[in-house]
């Protein structure tokens, strides 16, 4: 039986205290936000910090919903420009909502979107570069090393012309196709990849497996903790990708959560209150996708962190 010595009880206890102080500095900025877009225009404003708002009033939200009205929801033929002189072909097109449910919904879906893509092309890559042999993977490899230090300000003139020819301009995609090849998702699946034992995938092919059925069957769940991470990685980069969304979008109704939350800073006055409630509604999906894939991220930090 170990007995705990005064030493490591006081060294258990100081631990404690420091991970609740760190707990309370990174979580006090997101109850600030929170309860901000909750308090009426005294209490912000106020020259003394006003902790827990005097008046718990919805005004704020009231004005987010109130700004503009766009439809909920806008779908174009794929390429369809290319077709229509340069024009986009409406299929349908949604009643008259809040532009920022609009704007959530457009970040929910363009992020979300980048993530599967994201994370299914970079588990192929990293499964291929990891257990496939062909003439060309080191050097292949390297570049996409080299390609992590690269800034996304570098190229973003040729990803605009790009979507740009591809009559991708002003629309999610354009968002969307840039964030799928993702260099780091590509060396962290090749990471994870490598842990795979080589048997397990002979045994597969001897027993007929197609090289589709093995990767979906065998190799994906073995790499869960990886694409975990990377889904979490994936997500919120897409999302916070400001300037990304800045270049690529210009119609308001196809604007994200946080490039609308920005323009209405622009707009009017500085109303506090309007973008702490906005900033709330652009963060909660965030920490719901944390909640809901957050066993996996720690799975995946832990492995990632023994890995030699």
């Amino acid at each position: 039986m170990k007995i705990e010595t005064g030493r490591g009880r006081a060294y258990k206890i100081a631990s404690i205290i420091i991970l609740v102080i760190l707990a309370f500095l990174f979580t006090f900025p997101l109850y600030w936000i929170v309860t901000g877009g909750f308090k009426n225009g005294a209490d912000i404003n106020a020259t003394k910090p006003i902790w827990v708002p005097t008046e718990w009033v919805m005004n704020n939200y009231d004005k987010l919903m109130k700004q503009r009205s766009v439809p909920l929801w806008e779908v174009y033929l794929p390429f369809g420009s290319f077709f229509n002189d340069g024009k986009k072909i409406l299929l349908s097109a949604g009643p008259e909502a809040p532009a920022a449910i609009r704007w959530l919904i457009n970040a929910v879906l363009m992020s979300v979107l980048a993530m599967l893509f994201t994370c299914l092309t970079a588990a192929m890559a990293g499964y291929a570069l990891a257990k496939k042999r062909f003439n060309g993977r080191a050097l292949l490899f390297s570049l996409i090393v080299c390609a992590m230090a690269l800034p996304k300000q570098v190229i973003l003139i040729p990803l605009l012309k790009e979507m740009s020819a591809l009559r991708l301009y002003d629309s999610l995609w354009a968002v969307i196709f840039p964030t799928v090849g993702w260099p780091f998702g590509v060396f962290l699946m090749k990471q994870f990849s490598e842990s795979i034992p080589g048997e397990i995938l002979e045994a597969a092919r001897i027993d007929g497996s197609s090289e589709w059925n093995t990767f979906s069957t065998v190799v994906m769940p073995m790499i869960k903790p990886g694409i975990g991470a990377l889904a979490i990685f994936t997500f919120i980069n897409c999302w916070n990708d400001y300037f990304m969304q800045l270049v690529m979008l210009a119609s308001g109704s196809n604007f994200t959560i946080p490039l609308g939350i920005a323009t209405l800073q622009a707009e009017t006055s500085v109303d506090n209150g309007l973008l702490m409630a906005g900033a709330t509604l652009a963060a909660a999906p965030i920490i719901i996708v944390f909640l809901i894939f957050q066993k996996y991220f720690t799975q995946g930090i832990t492995m990632g962190a023994v890995k030699g």
